[in-house]
Formats: C-alpha cells, sequence, structure tokens
C-alpha cells in the first residue's frame, strides 16, 4: 500500500517540487497558503493531516495559511451510505484482504498519535455532507478542529460520518451552532459547490489524496513525511516574490 489513497485504477502518487533555488534565509512576507484536498475516510490523509502539523512545527519562522478541500475516493457509494463488509468484499474481494494494509496503517497510525480501529466501522458512507460540514467550519473560524474530529469520529470511534445527526453532534462539539447545521444539512446548502469543487479536484487530475497545493503552483501528493513536505514549503517560502517555473514532472 502507498502513502495515498487513489482512485480505482489511478496513477502512482507524483511529488511535483520547485526547483531549487539558494536559500539565502529571506522568507515570504504573507503567509504560504497550502491547500490540502483530502477525504474523511481517507485514512493517508488522516495520517498526512498530523505529518503536516509536525512539518509546520520544523518551519516556526514561516508563516502558512491551511485550507481543506473535498475530494472522494470512491463517487459511486450512494447518499445513504453502504454495510461496510458488503464495500470491502465488492471491492477487495474479502475484508481479509485489506487486513495486512490496515495492520500497517494501524502501526504508522500511532507513530503519529492516532488510533485506527478499523474493526469498528460499520459503514463506509458518502461523504458529500461531511465535506459541506467542513465548508461551514471554515466560515465558523474551526474548520483544521472540524476536519480532525471527522477523522477520528471515523477511524477511532467507528462513527457514520455520513449520517446528519452525527455531523450535527460533531459540528457542535466544535462550537457551531448545532440547530443551524442541522437544518443547514436537511437542505441542499453549498451541495452544488461542493460537488463543483470535487470535479475541479478530478479534472485538475488529482487521483491521489491527501494532496498539498503549495503556494497554488506545486503538488505534494501523499502523506510523505514531515521532513520533506517542509522542505517544499521552505523552498516555495525562499522563491515567494520571484518568477517561477513548476518542476518538470
Amino acid at each position: 500500500m502507498g502513502e495515498a489513497g487513489r482512485l480505482t485504477g489511478a496513477r502512482r502518487p507524483r511529488l511535483v517540487v520547485p526547483r531549487r533555488r539558494p536559500m539565502s534565509g529571506r522568507v515570504s512576507p504573507s503567509p504560504i497558503a497550502v491547500a490540502v484536498v483530502s477525504d474523511v475516510v481517507c485514512p493517508w490523509c488522516y495520517l498526512g493531516k498530523r505529518r503536516l502539523a509536525r512539518a509546520l512545527d520544523l518551519l516556526p519562522e514561516i508563516a502558512v495559511s491551511v485550507r481543506w478541500l473535498p475530494f472522494r475516493l470512491d463517487p459511486t457509494i450512494p447518499p445513504q451510505g453502504i454495510d461496510r463488509e458488503a464495500y470491502l468484499n465488492g471491492k477487495f474481494g474479502s475484508v481479509e484482504a485489506v487486513r495486512g494494509a490496515h495492520q500497517q496503517l494501524v502501526e504508522r497510525g500511532r507513530a503519529e498519535g492516532i488510533d485506527f480501529r478499523f474493526d469498528l466501522i460499520r459503514r463506509s458512507p458518502n461523504t458529500v455532507d461531511a465535506h459541506r460540514l467542513i465548508r461551514w467550519a471554515a466560515a465558523g473560524g474551526v474548520e483544521d478542529e472540524m476536519v480532525e474530529r471527522l477523522f477520528a469520529a471515523y477511524f477511532s470511534q467507528g462513527r457514520d460520518v455520513g449520517d446528519a445527526e452525527v455531523l450535527t453532534q460533531l459540528a457542535a462539539a466544535a462550537g457551531l451552532d448545532g440547530a443551524d447545521i442541522k437544518a443547514r444539512l436537511a437542505a441542499e446548502t453549498d451541495r452544488a459547490e461542493v460537488a463543483a469543487e470535487i470535479d475541479n479536484a478530478y479534472r485538475a487530475g488529482i487521483d491521489a489524496v491527501p494532496c498539498f497545493i503549495i503556494d497554488q503552483r506545486y503538488a505534494v501528493m501523499g502523506a510523505h513525511p514531515p521532513e520533506q513536505i517542509a522542505k517544499v514549503i521552505a523552498e516555495v517560502a525562499a522563491a515567494a516574490g520571484e518568477p517561477a517555473a513548476p518542476a518538470p514532472m
């Protein structure tokens, strides 16, 4: 298993970095924007979130702003979700077929302080509503916390993050107005906008998540080690304000 969740038939994840420039010690006067394309049911995205946080700890002198963009690892999952065992049987042939990969993730997660409990997961949810919630959390100033709560709810508690009641409870725990969120979920609020953002990711060629888009020009696909993510951000920051061409694929 690689370092990223991938769509079926997707290409191997790529690492695209800026061309090397001398590190002058100068950093960007404004925050470096990092947009993270991810899905809340992608275990590699959870690892990537924790590794990004550690990468930023390695760069205390560089201001970075982080936002989360939606992705669906499996766009065929219906709105009501699907039984987890049935889903794994249909996609991989059996639950046993993914047991080894899950154990590897458990071990890697432990190193990042994540308690992966794949044994507790009973549903494979449609994540559009979860992404709508993240969008509203961003407007409310609690985006990062909301993303963390969604990951933990699904991967450590086995909760159905496609269920409106679960999402309402998580929103309230993050400090959002639960009644307001419940009403929005029941309506079509921002559903089209989220769907459009997901389609944009597909059209842009993103087929593996997490995908860290740095300064709108460079992409790191996969949950790479913190040091590697930090190196790319540092090089982008050093080159900020200078003409830069993306590195060849």
